[in-house]
């Protein structure tokens, strides 16, 4: 059980001295973070300049440039803009060609089913007519036939 207490003492000891940052390590990183405020600070500037803050300090050539890069930004946003357009137009169509598609399809499901319908009562109405001509009347056309009596006669002139 101690051998095992010593060994981890030990480890602890080793991984400490291993982990622990080299001086050379420490100003290498130090060096970055100045780098990298630096970088900061001028894209802060470039910024300001954009959005046309503290303009007054800057030369004519600084503010040619400024101008230039905003005019290669909005030819990119209209170019980007121009091809969501696009996109969009194309969707559309192929949107609008698939629903005259099923449109097509349910007309002529409709026809189909309209002729069906019509077949179907036309096949009716003929079992009812073959019906009616064979059945035998006795149903007269035209004025009915009276018997008029001598005494009626006379009441009416």
């Amino acid at each position: 059980m101690k051998e095992t207490v010593e060994r981890y003492r030990r480890h602890v000891k080793e991984t400490r001295i291993q982990n622990s940052p080299c001086p050379e390590d420490v100003q290498h990183m130090r060096q970055l973070v100045a780098d990298m405020a630096k970088e900061i600070e001028l894209l802060e500037v470039a910024k300001r300049k954009i959005l046309g803050e503290g303009l007054g300090s800057s030369t004519i050539e600084e503010l040619l440039q400024i101008e230039q890069q905003l005019e290669r930004s909005v030819c990119i946003i209209r170019a980007r803009k121009m091809q969501v357009y696009g996109e969009k137009v194309e969707q559309l169509q192929s949107k609008e060609k698939m629903h005259k598609a099923e449109n097509a399809e349910l007309n002529e499901k409709y026809l189909q089913m309209i002729a069906g319908s019509v077949e179907r009562d036309g096949n009716s109405m003929d079992m009812e007519n073959e019906d009616i001509s064979d059945v035998e009347t006795e149903l007269f056309i035209g004025q009915p036939k009276r018997k008029i009596k001598k005494n009626q006669r006379k009441s009416f002139m």
